[in-house]
């Protein structure tokens, strides 16, 4: 069991882009502490925010491939596609899913006692990501990258 976890840790491509992950996560955090004079657990482990975890991730995962596998492997191929349709799916179809919710939920709060409870909760808002939020996290997992 322990031959196991070292042989994970020994992996710099999926050390990489784990610490690009929980990178992104810890300065969501920070940010927000220092923003609004406030701490957020939810920050830690949710989606959306400043900078893209998920955009951290998959660019971690991309260039550390391309560092250790070259950029013309197939392996390098794989990866860097699916950095484009997460960062895509951030900053485009989670995004408008995110402002739908805020508009769904506004017109739940000012429906006044007839309304459904077709959700019973609110919808959460805060899904995708900004272009400039998807940059970051993208520069981010980049850098994380070339440090391993």
């Amino acid at each position: 069991m322990i031959e196991f976890f070292e042989s994970i840790f020994r992996n710099k491509i999926l050390v990489a882009t784990l610490v690009s992950f929980v990178t992104a996560q810890i300065l969501k955090a920070i940010i927000v502490l220092i923003r609004e004079k406030r701490f957020d657990l939810h920050r830690l482990f949710g989606g959306g925010g400043m900078p893209s975890s998920h955009s951290a991730l998959v660019t971690a995962l991309a260039v550390s491939v391309g560092r250790y596998c070259r950029i013309d492997s197939p392996e390098f191929a794989i990866s860097a596609a699916f950095a484009v349709i997460v960062m895509y799916d951030a900053s485009n179809v989670r995004r408008a899913a995110g402002e739908q919710a805020k508009i769904l939920n506004f017109m739940m709060a000012h429906w006044g006692e007839s309304t459904p409870n077709v959700v019973g909760r609110q919808l959460k808002e805060l899904l995708g990501h900004t272009p400039l939020e998807v940059l970051a996290g993208s520069a981010l997992g980049a850098i994380i990258a070339f440090l391993f």
